[in-house]
């Protein structure tokens, strides 16, 4: 599991894209570049970075499912997660 730390600081850059995106877009639309630099750095969406929504691991995330590769095969196999199964051919 990833630090909680890790984990609150993606939550606050979530909630800043979320707030500054409409004025993003609008300063984007006017050129007004000078502006938009002023805003906070986290406000961008390029610094967003997919994680687990159980465990906050950023890697191997599967977007279909919002969680990672690791613990997608547990709740798998567990029967957890409706309408997948093992493959066996």
């Amino acid at each position: 599991m990833a630090k909680k730390s890790i984990i609150a600081r993606e939550a606050k850059r979530q909630r800043l894209v979320a707030k500054y995106k409409d004025l993003r877009e609008q300063l984007k639309k006017e050129g007004n570049w000078e502006a938009l630099d002023k805003l906070p750095k986290n406000s961008s969406p390029v610094r967003l970075h997919n994680r687990c929504k159980l465990t906050g691991r950023p890697k191997g995330y599967m977007r279909k499912f919002g969680i990672n590769r690791v613990t997608f095969r547990e709740m798998a196999l567990a029967g957890k997660i409706p309408g997948v199964t093992k493959a066996s051919w």
